[in-house]
């Protein structure tokens, strides 16, 4: 309910500020993600782009990268980035909460940053994912630490699920923890393949 009817401007200037760590080391993270022009990437749960813009360099004219969001002001807002910016290679997808909404077999990389917390429906949407993905497609994972003593008030009251957790539903999904990222402090960095 928090992003049914969001205002791009305001979220964007708190997604994309300094201080906040997915943003400070975004290029760090998509470096690690190892993307090859020619790429499908799609970017679930965009919000306002930042990374779909990133990810629109790495995989060129010859790739695509897709900005998923359950926010239709989120999809509309990218799409009129997109347009400014000049980035012919990005397409935008209104998803679900139980369905990403991509088509079957069709990307090498799933990013889902600070955004897996929000899954209501998380098996249904992973299988959503699965589908999504080229045979040997990858699942990147950031999202939050939950440790308590160490994680913030607002983190443990807010985050669903822990790292085990998340790794635990991913891998009953079907697919197989295939690295970490030592990168960031206050959230984990996973990446799994599909089985």
């Amino acid at each position: 309910r928090y992003y049914q009817s969001p205002d791009f401007e305001r979220w964007q200037a708190m997604f994309e500020t300094e201080g906040r760590e997915v943003f400070d080391k975004r290029r760090e993270i998509v470096a690690a993600l190892e993307i090859r022009p020619g790429m499908s990437v799609a970017d679930v749960g965009a919000g306002t782009g930042a990374f779909t813009v990133l990810f629109s360099e790495k995989v060129g004219a010859g790739g695509t990268a897709i900005a998923q969001d359950v926010s239709s002001e989120f999809v509309r807002g990218i799409e009129a980035r997109a347009r400014r910016e000049k980035l012919a290679n990005v397409r935008t997808l209104l998803g679900g909460e139980k369905d990403a909404k991509l088509p079957a077999a069709s990307v090498d990389l799933i990013f889902v940053c600070d955004t897996y917390h929000h899954f209501e429906y998380p098996q249904a949407m992973l299988a959503s994912l699965h589908a999504a993905l080229k045979p040997r497609g990858r699942l990147a994972v950031i999202d939050y630490e939950k440790i308590p003593g160490r994680s913030s008030a607002w983190v443990m009251g807010h985050v669903r699920a822990g790292q085990a957790a998340v790794i635990a539903e991913i891998e009953a999904a079907g697919f197989r923890q295939h690295k970490s990222h030592a990168l960031l402090r206050e959230n984990f960095f996973v990446e799994f393949v599909r089985q």
